[in-house]
């Protein structure tokens, strides 16, 4: 029997590797790369850091519900991903304050003083045109229906 076979158990994999990827990502992107998050970067990883757990109690005790939720939460990601990139590509207007606020640890008034300041309407990384925000919003989305659709499949016997 294979994970096809199981497509709760599909869906609930794709639960939890998807806010882990992506949040994995957005950290090596942020600490490797000093791609430092605005405001509204942080907006898309909120949801991700709901969904992680929740991932991991639908593929430890499975139960379709836990799973849908986690998914619901992937969606919100990339929901507000899509409202990002569009700030970022000029669709419309984004916040009139946007930057990203200061480290922890050491002293606050350093952190403060020494934090880049990033506007939620920059791109900082592309490829083929789309941005970090645009990608959240594809891969997100794409994964919130995939799990969906997963769990309306019945289970094979």
């Amino acid at each position: 029997m294979t994970l096809l076979d199981q497509p709760s158990r599909a869906a609930a994999l794709l639960a939890l590797l998807t806010p882990a990827f992506l949040l994995g990502g957005a950290y090596i992107g942020q600490y490797a790369f000093d791609l430092y998050p605005c405001e509204m970067c942080w907006w898309q990883r909120y949801p991700h850091f709901a969904a992680l757990p929740l991932g991991l109690l639908a593929v430890l005790r499975p139960a379709r519900g836990v799973t849908l939720l986690a998914a619901l939460c992937i969606l919100a990601s990339g929901l507000i991903g899509a409202y990002h990139a569009g700030v970022e590509y000029g669709w419309w207007e984004g916040l009139t304050a946007c930057s990203a606020s200061g480290a922890g640890g050491g002293d606050p008034m350093k952190a403060i003083w020494d934090a880049p300041l990033v506007r939620c309407d920059d791109v900082q990384w592309s490829l083929l045109g789309i941005s970090l925000a645009g990608f959240n919003f594809l891969i997100s989305t794409g994964a919130a229906l995939l799990i969906a659709a997963l769990l309306r499949k019945p289970e094979a016997a």
